[in-house]
């Protein structure tokens, strides 16, 4: 099989499938594994980059199998094997989905129809929703460390949110930039124990009860953040030449709410055990329903929802 590449999408002269999976990370590929294997046609679309959130990781140690692997290659690990089983087309959006007696996926590249459907599209970067926050992203805001510390080498960087997110991508850019410091807005430690010895060893200045108001600039860049002491009320205004946001993350479910899927409060697609939503043969898989977020538990989402697909469509 292949990874297509969206521009070549209309080469595919496949177009129904048993099972259509939306989203090209570790639960999709792992699906879409599991599906091949089942004897289930499948394809696998993905809007952007083929590989997920994973690829974003600066350093992978808890994934079984590998002491420690970069996420870029972790994920092209994937990619590769997912290839002996599968067509995946990525930077090809879904823009909607019909249900009838199957379902048919318009994309920007043509229709393709489906007996079910899978979905493994993950969550997005939640964003503070603070003034200059919009403007100066690509102007020296990113989400995304792993993609643009290397641009602040020798700058000073702030990371705003302390979880495990913030602390491995202060501890992976400290070698690179010249000062770094995490913003916190909790009054505690958010991360896990082993992050917060690698802080402190590293020197890398962890501040809690900190709240971020503002980001300033001259227009062309970044340059300043104003934030307020929660616990004194005092507002500061310091001097950054970078700044990386780690505040959590949003699921993608926008697909499966126009299908009518279940939502949960806050937005992740509601499932059973085996991965299954309320609407038949639909199913959800990975982060986007609301799972622990670890690539090991989105792979094995992936399974299992492959799995009930199988049952759905063969062993009944």
């Amino acid at each position: 099989m292949e990874l297509i590449i969206g521009g070549e999408a209309e080469k595919i002269e496949k177009r129904d499938f048993d099972v259509v999976i939306i989203g090209a990370g570790a639960a999709g590929l792992s699906a879409a594994i599991y599906a091949s294997r089942s004897g289930l046609s499948n394809l696998v679309i993905d809007s952007s980059v083929a590989g997920g959130l994973t690829q974003e990781a600066p350093l992978v140690e808890n994934y079984l199998g590998f002491t420690a692997i970069v996420g870029t290659e972790l994920s092209r690990e994937f990619i590769e094997h997912a290839k002996n089983y599968t067509k995946i087309i990525d930077n090809c959006k879904v823009q909607s989905i019909k249900k009838n007696d199957d379902f048919t996926l318009n994309t920007e590249k043509g229709e393709f129809r489906a007996k079910s459907i899978i979905f493994a599209t993950g969550t997005k970067h939640k964003h503070l929703g603070i003034k200059g926050e919009e403007e100066y992203f690509g102007k020296g805001l990113s989400y995304c460390s792993t993609c643009d510390g290397y641009l602040f080498k020798g700058k000073k960087v702030l990371v705003i949110g302390g979880g495990n997110s913030g602390a491995i991508a202060a501890i992976s850019m400290k070698n690179i930039v010249g000062e770094i410091k995490i913003f916190e807005f909790m009054p505690k430690y958010m991360c896990e124990d082993a992050y917060v010895r690698q802080i402190k060893s590293m020197g890398i200045t962890y501040k809690m009860n900190v709240q971020v108001t503002e980001l300033m600039g001259d227009g062309k860049s970044l340059k300043y953040v104003k934030y307020k002491e929660r616990d004194t009320g005092k507002e500061i205004t310091e001097e950054f030449d970078g700044v990386f946001v780690y505040v959590g993350l949003t699921p993608q479910s926008e697909l499966a709410k126009q299908l009518g899927v279940e939502l949960t409060e806050r937005g992740f697609i509601k499932i059973d055990r085996n991965g299954r939503t309320d609407v038949p043969r639909v199913y959800a898989a990975g982060d986007v329903a609301g799972s622990f977020a670890q690539i090991i538990v989105a792979a094995a989402d992936g399974a299992i929802a492959a799995d009930s697909c199988y049952k759905d469509l063969v062993m009944k």
